[in-house]
């Protein structure tokens, strides 16, 4: 299995203003866009835009690299598998300040988001992600370019079906805008070896 993401049937969440031309995808934030579900914040945030696919299959992998424009706190872009608004996860650097962004994934079950990150320097503009699935388990990894990635994280959850939706994200959960570039979105077969 080799097929690329533009080529499947999109759905399109919470209206992104959106380009989509010689197989790259543009999104522009709207301001006080954000996931994000009652954990240490007590608040509830599911307004973030998204553009996913439905995919059956139980083993696969699909990768994304992701040039991001950032410039305000919180501002993110990066991959998301969302199945409703209390089940889903999500990676992507979030802009912190001039000296350090957040390189980090959210991964929320059950209506409680929990958020691990590791920091990096702000001049880092580009990511690359994979997210792979063994059945109803998920690993996140993360490459700078493209060919040696690391291990974000390894997760479950707990409400999946045989079909999942999963695709890619931007939003600005502050005052701000900025412009995401999404390119080179593959859908393969599983690059997550199992453990034996």
């Amino acid at each position: 299995m080799n097929k690329n993401f533009l080529n499947e049937e999109l759905s399109y969440y919470n209206s992104p203003n959106i380009n989509i031309q010689d197989n790259i995808l543009e999104f522009v934030t709207q301001p006080n866009t954000d996931l994000w579900q009652n954990t240490y914040y007590n608040f509830q945030h599911d307004n973030a835009p998204f553009v996913q696919i439905k995919i059956s299959e139980k083993y696969f992998s699909f990768t994304v690299k992701v040039k991001y424009f950032s410039k305000r706190r919180f501002d993110q872009a990066g991959i998301i598998l969302y199945l409703d608004s209390e089940n889903w996860l999500k990676a992507s650097v979030e802009y912190e300040n001039e000296n350090f962004q957040r390189l980090g994934s959210v991964v929320t079950n059950n209506g409680f988001s929990d958020w691990a990150t590791v920091d990096i320097p702000s001049e880092v503009k580009e990511m690359y992600y994979r997210l792979s699935r063994r059945e109803n388990d998920f690993c996140i990894e993360n490459s700078l370019d493209g060919v040696n990635y690391k291990q974000m994280r390894i997760c479950h959850l707990f409400n999946v079906n045989d079909e999942i939706s999963m695709g890619v994200y931007a939003c600005s959960p502050e005052e701000s805008s900025f412009k995401a570039v999404f390119s080179d979105m593959v859908i393969s077969d599983c690059l997550w070896m199992e453990h034996k």
